[in-house]
């Protein structure tokens, strides 16, 4: 999965890793959060048409779109 790319517990754990590379690793880790906050936001957004398109159904919408930012 895309997260699994993004965040690396081992550089965090990993006192080899240089501060540059724990840096980008928490600034990317950041910057998925962001992008699943507004996906999420977006999906609840959609009227019953649009989801009923992508194949969602509003039950479903609303339980991923309440989901925690940091929750996958």
């Amino acid at each position: 999965m895309f997260l699994d790319t993004v965040f690396r517990p081992e550089l965090f754990s990993n006192p080899r890793a240089g501060l540059r590379t724990r840096l980008q690793a928490a600034l990317n880790r950041v910057r998925v959060w962001h992008e699943v906050y507004r996906q999420r936001r977006t999906l609840l957004g959609l009227d019953d048409a649009m989801l009923k398109d992508i194949g969602v159904s509003r039950v479903d919408a609303l339980q991923e779109g309440k989901k925690p930012f940091w929750r996958p």
